[in-house]
């Protein structure tokens, strides 16, 4: 241990509790504008940030003195899009804020359980084989009794409860991934992965959720490639994926359609409701808002979009035209950041799990980002993933957050306060 902190590159540490209090007052800030954005004030907007602030408070006080832990970084980044996400939500809808502040809630929890879980490694081995027969159970119930909504059958309601399978199964995929590599370098054991990999992205592709299947796709390039360091390897998978990528293309319509409108959103003159009309609003919105933007509830976009886009798959675009260019590009930088984070924190991980789990998993929160960005602007074709941390959905919030937990558990000081705590020490 001692040997891996000398190869940690030294990070400056900030004042926790004034970084906090400045998040704070941005949230309460937006939070206001949100909550009036509609014309008249909502209580439900402001009480649901409020109460966000308060958790977020709660948290930071509790790992801090009770536990000793010193390094919020990558929460205060989750903590600042979150709240953005609720400030949006809020200003659009607000009676789907309070949903949004309890999803934020339970992915709060649900990434602190992860990071217990995941400090133990020995643990974490044990459970690759019943997690990764979990994803695959989850896959099959998604086949078998999933819902059509928005052009793909990923959709299951349970009590009343709709959720979506594939979001808790990437959370999954990184995890099996990452530990039946850890023993490395046996064919068996890549074999398996490869086999699993396969099944899981074969499903999605039958279920027609194409942007997941994509990102599930990338996340495996990844592990790949940390894996064996082959670039042949890597470029061998992505020709087979590109070849089965134009089978599909060819052969599934709602995929052609999408495809077929790449590049050439501008080309119907009916844009309003042709196959670009998503991005030609956006767009035109994003140029209306400038660097600095209208101001939350003044936009255009919002009345030309359905609600439930406005605050999913296309709220990026909802941002820049309201919040300003400048912003979105924060909020972009925001992701980059949690990607930088994790190759630090790989450098010196204790072992190659946890470096296989921080990478891939700032991989996919970082690729699924760029395919929400690039998608809504007409960069990439438009795939209709949602924006980690800040589009609403329960199942994708709670995904986020447990992805998160393995870049957290890859930085070596999270479970520094272990050590201490057997010594009698107290925290440096």
């Amino acid at each position: 241990m001692a040997k891996a902190i000398k190869k940690m590159p030294h990070i400056k540490p900030i004042n926790n509790f004034a970084m906090l209090l400045v998040i704070s007052l941005f949230q309460l800030f937006t939070g206001y504008s949100a909550s009036v954005a509609l014309g008249e004030f909502s209580f439900k907007v402001m009480l649901s940030m409020a109460i966000f602030i308060a958790v977020e408070w709660v948290y930071v006080t509790v790992f801090y003195f009770s536990l000793h832990r010193r390094n919020f970084e990558l929460e205060f980044i989750a903590f600042f899009l979150t709240g953005v996400g609720l400030a949006v939500i809020g200003s659009v809808a607000p009676n789907a804020c309070f949903k949004q502040l309890f999803i934020a809630i339970a992915g709060i929890i649900g990434f602190t359980a992860m990071v217990f879980i995941l400090g133990n490694i020995e643990l974490c081995m044990k459970l690759r084989f019943p997690v990764a027969i979990g994803a695959m159970v989850l896959l099959l119930i998604n086949l078998v009794i999933g819902t059509v909504k928005h052009g793909a059958q990923n959709w299951i309601t349970i009590g009343g409860v709709t959720v979506q399978p594939s979001e808790f199964v990437k959370v999954a995929f990184i995890f099996v991934g990452a530990a039946t590599l850890e023993k490395i370098q046996t064919s068996k054991n890549i074999i398996k992965f490869i086999a699993f990999s396969v099944a899981c992205v074969g499903a999605l592709i039958l279920i027609r959720d194409f942007g997941t299947a994509l990102i599930f796709f990338v996340t495996f390039l990844i592990i790949a490639f940390m894996n064996s360091g082959d670039f042949k390897t890597v470029g061998l998978a992505v020709s087979a994926a590109g070849l089965g990528g134009a089978i599909v293309i060819k052969y599934k319509s709602y995929v052609t359609k999408r495809f077929s409108s790449y590049r050439h959103i501008w080309d119907n003159n009916d844009i309003i409701y042709g196959s670009g009309y998503q991005q030609t609003h956006i767009l035109t919105g994003i140029a209306s808002g400038g660097l600095l933007g209208l101001g939350i509830g003044n936009g255009q976009v919002r009345n030309y979009l359905q609600d439930y886009l406005t605050i999913t798959d296309d709220i990026f675009g909802i941002i820049c035209e309201e919040w300003g260019f400048l912003f979105g590009i924060v909020l972009v930088l925001s992701f980059v950041a949690i990607a930088v984070s994790a190759l630090v924190n790989s450098i010196a991980a204790r072992s190659t799990f946890y470096s296989i789990c921080a990478v891939a998993g700032a991989g996919m929160l970082l690729f699924q980002t760029a395919l929400n960005v690039f998608g809504i602007t007409d960069v990439l074709p438009l795939t209709g993933v949602t924006l980690p941390f800040v589009s609403q959905g329960g199942s994708s919030m709670i995904s986020c957050w447990a992805v998160l937990a393995f870049i957290k558990a890859s930085d070596i000081r999270t479970y520094n306060y272990l050590g201490k705590k057997s010594k009698g020490g107290a925290d440096r």
